[in-house]
């Protein structure tokens, strides 16, 4: 049995929140091996106090570190998309075919898939600084080669690394929002950074477009290199250590050496900690959850394959502008914008429903069940459909083309909808395994996201714009359903699963 952490609880923290969960806080990691013998002595615990608090914190500071994870999110999402342009730079240059170019795309997002199952662990050993430093570091370092790849399998190798990397932001900083901010103010940073890994990939196209317009391919990762550099610099200067367990060791750490009595220490350090076994927990208990829980693999399911058709949005865009309109590279990608101005709508509609959410608390005394979450989704199952079928029909030669721009925008929105509803109900309903509910969802969607660019190529010569893009709005309009089934029977099915809170 692991040791109970005993805190000073500031006023901040001890605030009561019905209506919003603590989204990304790590609720369950692997269970920690039996704990020291050694008897713990309260006298010698160390204490949170107020000035230990992340949570209390200027409002300015906190507000800074998360718009610095946020943007660094971003960063990585965005480093995924951009390759999308260079494909045409990487076939001439480093004499490959078309269908390897794509690889770079496809790699990236694999790794993105991959790494959460490593980072989230060593995050619960280490803390959130260490891991977002040094992934951030290798993430700028393994650019490199792939800004003057002197071969095709050199860049695509790296394309991997960077990914592997750059997932540390997908996973371990919901945890630092939740971390700094109580369950009471939450809602709106963590708005803030859930879109920010949507708002990457639809930026990247848009500034690939323009550079590849005007100058070399390699540029992409130029500029890409200059803003990793930027963000270590931040992260290191202006980020905090958030994580509790962390911050309670380096105090303890600090208590022995100043006064030179070896008995002060923090709970984590009484737990005898299995890095392999905590990686192996999160590689198991979501393959677990989707053999044996259809609840969660349906959403997953249908998570991935938004995140996939959004992927695969970047090589199909490109054939419908460039060869149906006769769209040059730079007006191919600011053809993403509609994605963007729907996910930024949805977005600033927080505020609202937020209040949805805190009548739903008012409703159910404080307590509302799990599936009050899917309401936002519902919303977006019914736009994300009719933004794609919108798509379909308008890319006709004969349609203007601002048309299908309009069509992605109410899809954008239905991503954001879709992938807020769906997080918050996964962790509440999946709140003993809620870390690796979370892993488990990641990466479905990034193998997804991976394969799909693959065939969008082939898929959009053979079936044409409008059919190819009409498959795919079907798709979307088949799982649709799916958050109108689970508000009504989530509750029955949570009850006979062997994961989910009862």
């Amino acid at each position: 049995m692991s040791s109970q952490v005993l805190v000073t609880a500031s006023p901040a923290s001890a605030t009561p929140a019905h209506d919003i969960p603590d989204v990304e806080k790590p609720v369950t990691q692997a269970p920690a091996l039996p704990v020291s013998a050694r008897p713990l002595s309260e006298p010698y615990l160390a204490q949170l106090e107020y000035h230990d608090d992340p949570k209390c914190l200027p409002l300015w500071r906190k507000w800074l570190a998360a718009l610095i994870i946020s943007v660094s999110s971003l960063c990585a999402t965005f480093a995924s998309s951009v390759s999308a342009f260079t494909e045409d730079g990487l076939v001439r240059d480093l004499h490959t075919s078309h269908e390897v170019s794509i690889l770079g795309l496809s790699l990236f997002s694999m790794g993105l898939a991959i790494g959460p199952m490593f980072v989230g662990p060593l995050s619960e050993l280490y803390g959130r600084n260490l891991i977002y430093r040094a992934s951030y570091i290798l993430f700028f370092a393994f650019t490199w080669p792939t800004a003057f790849p002197p071969h095709i399998s050199i860049f695509l190798v790296f394309r991997f690394l960077t990914g592997l990397c750059g997932a540390a932001f997908l996973s371990v900083a919901g945890g630092s929002i939740s971390d700094l901010f109580d369950n009471a103010h939450v809602a709106t940073p963590m708005a803030v950074y859930t879109a920010s890994p949507f708002v990457g990939p639809i930026l990247g196209p848009i500034v690939g477009g323009f550079v590849v317009q005007n100058t070399d391919w390699r540029w992409c990762y130029y500029t890409l290199l200059i803003w990793q550099f930027v963000l270590v610099v931040l992260l290191f200067t202006c980020v905090p250590e958030t994580y509790v367990p962390v911050i309670l060791k380096r105090k303890a750490i600090k208590l022995r050496k100043a006064t030179g009595d070896q008995q002060y220490y923090a709970p984590i350090e009484h737990q005898e900690h299995s890095l392999f076994r905590m990686i192996m927990f999160n590689i198991y208990t979501p393959l677990e959850l989707f053999i044996f829980d259809r609840m969660a693999l349906a959403l997953d399911c249908w998570t991935a394959l938004l995140l996939a058709i959004l992927y695969l949005t970047f090589e199909a865009f490109p054939i419908i502008f460039q060869e149906v309109h006769g769209f040059n590279a730079q007006s191919t990608g600011l053809t993403f914008i509609g994605f963007g101005c729907g996910m930024l709508t949805a977005l600033a509609a927080q505020p609202y429903w937020n209040g949805v959410f805190r009548r739903q608390a008012i409703k159910h005394n404080g307590h509302p069940p799990p599936e009050v979450r899917l309401i936002i989704a519902q919303v977006g199952g019914i736009l994300a459909p009719i933004g794609l079928f919108i798509v379909a029909f308008t890319t006709y030669k004969q349609v203007h083309w601002i048309a299908p721009i309009i069509g992605s925008a109410p899809f954008g929105a239905g991503i954001y909808y879709i992938f807020s509803g769906v997080f918050t109900y996964l962790v509440t309903a999946y709140r003993p395994i809620a870390a690796s509910a979370m892993a488990a969802n990641s990466a479905m969607r990034g193998s997804w996201a991976a394969a799909f660019p693959l065939f969008a190529d082939a898929m959009y010569h053979r079936l044409g714009t409008v059919g190819a893009t009409a498959l795919l709005a079907g798709l979307t309009a088949v799982m649709a359903p799916l958050p109108f089934i689970f508000y009504k029977y989530g509750a029955e099915l949570r009850a006979k699963s062997r994961f989910a809170a009862r």
